[in-house]
């Protein structure tokens, strides 16, 4: 499987709460749904159509699925949404109990076993593994190598401050550059794959 990383980001790198005010105040942010300004059907939503359409699985941390599993599953009746929620689900946790798995489909990873799980989960046969949100696992996923496609929908705004997908392990990421599409609103659609080393 491949793994897909899909996220609105700002300017200055910031993936928090871009879907509404309450999503994550955690640093007492206060830009929650930052993102909506600049949202179209055509380009954005219609990266987000894509990046679904070609996903086998979905793999969330703790936080981003509690947001997705309150609001997903109630939209039902919309292609999308069902789409959404008829996808087998990965949750990586350690706090959260198999009891707790509201959200139809879904498996908990352990948090102390999330690499070795997901090393897993990569290496079988499938379509694309797709992440939205989850700064912390994307972190480590691009930390440890287990990234095969970046998927950064770039808005244009500063945020001035919070959540980042990006690892600070000193470590040298190259990517290439696969695909762009800009929208009327400014926001570039990239598409990033990493380049081999050798």
């Amino acid at each position: 499987m491949r793994i897909v990383i899909s996220e609105f980001i700002s300017v200055d790198g910031v993936v928090q709460a871009p879907g509404g005010p309450d999503e994550d105040t955690t640093g007492g942010f206060a830009h929650g749904g930052w993102s909506h300004p600049f949202f179209d059907p055509e380009v954005v939503g219609g990266a987000f159509d894509d990046a679904l359409s070609t996903a086998e699985s979905l793999l969330f941390g703790r936080r981003t699925w509690q947001t997705m599993a309150a609001a997903w599953p109630e939209r039902a009746g919309d292609p999308f949404a069902d789409r959404m929620n008829a996808i087998p689900k990965y949750v990586v946790s350690d706090t959260l109990t198999d009891d707790g798995m509201t959200w139809e489909n879904t498996t908990r990873i352990p948090g102390g076993e999330a690499v070795a799980g997901i090393r897993t989960l990569r290496a079988t046969d499938g379509g694309d593994l797709l992440v939205m949100g989850s700064p912390t696992l994307v972190r480590t996923l691009l930390s440890e190598g287990l990234v095969d496609e970046l998927r950064l929908m770039v808005m244009p705004v500063l945020l001035g401050g919070g959540k980042s997908i990006f690892p600070e392990d000193g470590g040298l990421h190259t990517l290439e550059l696969v695909s762009t599409t800009i929208s009327d609103a400014g926001v570039h659609v990239c598409t990033y794959r990493p380049v081999a080393t050798g």
